[in-house]
């Protein structure tokens, strides 16, 4: 394992005590609304020390860009870190989210770790190394077609300008799909797709710390991932579409009937 990716895991795994301590106790958990639907607990907060504060030790002059703290240092180095994708799931007991680790190098994702806490299962992928659940090999689904696949995606829960073009996205997925899932912590929707779990997936207005580690388990896992036009803005804009590489043709190709002028940009 790449000695960089060795801290992120140690970072991932000590941020995932701290979640799994805080679920015996989740009536006492304090908790504020950032915005709109979006929550934020103190268990987030003393996630992110703990995998900031395992990064600094190992690497104190790399820069961080964190979902709480925001963006320290400079460097060509940057940690990109969500300590707990899915805090809604997570305060009602419900188990699904993930510790999202990633590591870009003048801007290219070369790390990657994706930990979900309450099945102990670990996502790492190095840029060329190949993507890894525990310590086996994952690849993406072998699925053709659309029509066959199980896709996920996330609704907008904060910003609702683009709620009708994405319902309308819903509707013809719905229609030309297996089936459509929307779990509630985009890393790990990221993750399943590397792991052959869910055959694409496709989410408007996430954030950096959502993609940056599931979208290189992807790749590295021979699937694809970009913007809503297939293109690789996807960081800078937010809206991503992932899946094997036959699917993600035809995601992109679904998708594309929708495109607003502002989800062109």
């Amino acid at each position: 394992m790449h000695p960089m990716l060795n801290i992120a895991v140690k970072a991932a795994r000590r941020a995932g005590n701290v979640i799994n301590r805080a679920t015996r106790n989740l009536d006492i958990v304090v908790v504020k609304e950032k915005l709109a639907n979006d929550y934020v607990s103190e268990v987030d907060h003393e996630a992110e020390r703990a995998i900031i504060d395992t990064l600094r030790a190992a690497y104190p002059e790399h820069s961080i860009l964190a979902e709480e703290s925001g963006a320290t240092g400079k460097s060509d180095y940057q940690w990109i870190i969500d300590p707990l994708d899915g805090t809604t799931n997570f305060l009602h007991g419900f188990p699904q989210y993930a510790v999202s680790i990633g590591l870009s190098h003048k801007g290219i994702v070369t790390q990657a770790v994706v930990y979900d806490p309450t099945r102990n299962d670990l996502f790492t992928a190095s840029r060329g190394r190949g993507a890894f659940l525990n310590d086996t090999r994952i690849r993406v689904s072998k699925r053709a077609q659309l029509k066959s696949s199980l896709v996920g995606t996330g609704f907008p829960f904060r910003q609702f300008e683009h709620v009708d073009v994405y319902l309308a996205m819903l509707r013809d997925m719905m229609k030309n799909t297996a089936g459509v899932r929307r779990p509630g912590s985009a890393s790990l929707d990221l993750a399943y797709v590397a792991a052959g779990r869910l055959d694409g997936f496709w989410e408007l207005g996430l954030s950096p710390w959502d993609m940056a580690a599931g979208a290189l388990l992807i790749t590295e896992a021979g699937g694809l991932v970009g913007d809503l036009e297939g293109n690789e803005g996807y960081m800078r804009s937010g809206n991503i579409v992932a899946g094997n590489p036959k699917v993600f043709v035809e995601l992109l190709r679904l998708l594309g009937r929708h495109l607003t002028p502002e989800l062109r940009k």
